[in-house]
């Protein structure tokens, strides 16, 4: 008699998706502390800061422990994504207004973070669309852009400044140029599921 293959456990409460609710709930401490530092330059600087690291941290860390464990869920494919978005987002919207990130770089970045996510969801009728390589560089590109950022010693240093937008315009053009893929794809996700594709 053999042993049947463990099935993926469909229960909220795994590693994963509390690792995915605590990132989340870590979201508005990040928020409260980068505003309710005036100076740009104090604790409550350095506590957003480690925050924001913490919660990134934790969004590779539940993606490996789900693959390995096997502990993917449908709360997890929906959460996952939100919770970074959110994240990002509010990183991305806080520094334009604190005035340390030029805000067509936030509308740009957003804009295409957001109209692919609805993407995705629109065309899945059709089929999943992956995450390419150009993605998960994109990912990266954006996520030390951001740590640069709100590095409490970038403010007011022309060297890590000039360091943090060269990085944040290479996280930009990666950004436009794999959501442009991700159109690409989906149109001809869409063109082959309907029987006009090879």
């Amino acid at each position: 008699m053999t042993t049947p293959p463990a099935a993926a456990p469909s229960q909220l409460w795994n590693l994963p998706n509390i690792l995915t609710m605590v990132r989340i709930v870590l979201v508005p401490f990040f928020v409260w502390f980068l505003l309710a530092d005036a100076s740009g330059y104090g604790v409550l600087r350095w506590l957003a800061f480690a925050v924001f690291a913490v919660a990134i941290y934790t969004d590779q860390l539940d993606g490996a422990i789900a693959r390995k464990r096997n502990l993917i869920t449908d709360f997890g494919k929906i959460a996952d994504p939100i919770a970074d978005k959110l994240l990002t987002g509010a990183a991305f919207v806080l520094l334009s207004a604190l005035g340390e990130l030029p805000w067509w770089i936030t509308v740009v970045v957003l804009g295409r973070e957001w109209g692919i996510t609805a993407l995705r969801f629109v065309v899945i009728r059709y089929g999943v669309m992956p995450a390419s390589r150009g993605g998960k560089l994109k990912t990266i590109l954006q996520t030390v852009a951001l740590l640069l950022y709100l590095f409490p010693l970038t403010p007011g240093n022309p060297v890590l400044t000039a360091i943090a937008f060269v990085v944040m315009l290479l996280a930009l053009a990666v950004t436009v140029v794999t959501g442009v893929d991700y159109v690409v794809k989906a149109i001809r996700l869409r063109t082959s599921a309907l029987g006009g594709g090879a």
